[in-house]
């Protein structure tokens, strides 16, 4: 394919995908996600770019989803978020290894890829849905990110715990993270209300935004972390800041407008392109008891706890905290190109992680989005 030709066929995937998500009244990263998908195995591919622009469309989402969390609702349902995300986090972990390691056999390596790729929720996936749905703002969706957060924290520290090797560039990229988190949140608000580059057509704040971003992700593939981290963090720490600034201006907003236009699209299109129909159709068995196993255990992990802690939006709960696309691609890609697993397993985890992304996020708008949702935590 001319390789001239992908930037318009991603334009059309983007647009084409706004039109059926408004007509169908679905998430649009689903519809993304899915054609996507349909697209790479009809033999579009990945270019560079759209690579490296995926992952700081992820980085954005997970940077907006902090914007909007809670500190004092966080503070009173530390317990409620703990809990969640933890067993959402560890079900799942424990019953993909255990699974695939006493069961198929795969290696132990292999079967510790596939726990921690299956472990995952997406906090992108999650915060994308809420937008939409409007419930960013009420308690219910910030206690789901918060949940989500911890959930992602235990993958990270699994992937990180077994198999990286922290050499001294790690240790660089998480002291220039503390820094920049601490200097950022100190001086931040001063630069967002600073009337000489506020209300500017060339938006000075967004590119300090991104500025901040984009030394995450070098540092974080310097030392071989996950810039995700300090990208929630950070975007944490300054939701106060944010809902000060939202008096005066719309950074917040134009930050999401720039971010949804096209950045994030291609993280939920590239997401769609990793999987191949061709490989999962050869396994399609391993592949739905794959996909089984993680949305039982996150059943198991979650829905009670969300049950006693949520309880008018319990199912709800469980299925958004269901999703996996971020962490659960990296985990994969990490297992495939550190030879601990070959390139069927790659297909299969990713296909799992990309329908977990589709399947309980479409139940759960279709059928259980709270109707109340100021008036269901307990």
């Amino acid at each position: 394919m001319n390789h001239d030709l992908v930037p318009l066929i991603i334009g059309i995937i983007v647009f084409l995908a706004s039109l059926i998500s408004i007509r169908l009244g679905l998430s649009v990263a689903i519809i993304e996600i899915l054609i996507g998908s349909i697209a790479g195995n009809l033999g579009l591919e990945t270019q560079d770019w759209m690579i490296y622009l995926a992952g700081f469309g992820g980085i954005i989402l997970t940077f907006l989803a902090g914007t909007e969390i809670d500190t004092k609702i966080m503070k009173e349902k530390m317990k409620a978020n703990l809990l969640i995300g933890f067993f959402s986090f560890m079900a799942p972990f424990v019953c993909a290894f255990a699974y695939t390691y006493f069961v198929i056999h795969w290696t132990m390596n292999a079967s510790l890829i596939a726990g921690t790729a299956l472990s995952t929720t997406s906090l992108a996936v999650v915060y994308s849905v809420l937008v939409e749905t409007g419930l960013t703002r009420t308690k219910i969706g910030k206690m789901i990110m918060a949940s989500t957060f911890v959930t992602d924290m235990g993958t990270a520290l699994a992937l990180s715990i077994m198999f990286i090797k922290p050499t001294w560039y790690t240790a660089l990229f998480y002291g220039i993270s503390i820094v920049i988190i601490i200097v950022v949140y100190r001086f931040s608000l001063f630069f967002l209300r600073n009337k000489t580059m506020s209300g500017k057509i060339i938006e000075p704040e967004i590119k300090f935004i991104f500025l901040i971003l984009l030394t995450f992700i070098y540092f974080a593939k310097l030392g071989e972390g996950h810039a995700i981290l300090p990208a929630f963090v950070l975007g944490m720490l300054m939701s106060k800041h944010f809902k000060i600034q939202r008096k005066t201006s719309a950074v917040s907003i134009k930050l999401r407008t720039v971010a949804y236009a096209i950045i994030t699209p291609l993280f939920f299109i590239v997401g769609g392109m990793r999987v191949s129909f061709t490989l999962i159709y050869s396994a399609a068995g391993l592949f739905v008891m794959l996909f089984l196993i993680k949305i039982i255990a996150k059943f198991i992990g979650v829905y009670f706890f969300a049950r006693k802690f949520i309880p008018g939006g319990s199912a709800y709960t469980t299925l958004l905290m269901s999703t996996g696309l971020t962490f659960g691609t990296i985990s994969s890609l990490y297992g495939l190109q550190a030879g601990y697993i070959n390139q069927l397993q790659y297909s299969i985890l990713v296909g799992v992680v990309v329908a977990s992304a589709v399947i309980p996020t479409f139940i759960a708008q279709k059928w259980f989005v709270p109707k109340y949702p100021e008036d269901i935590i307990k």
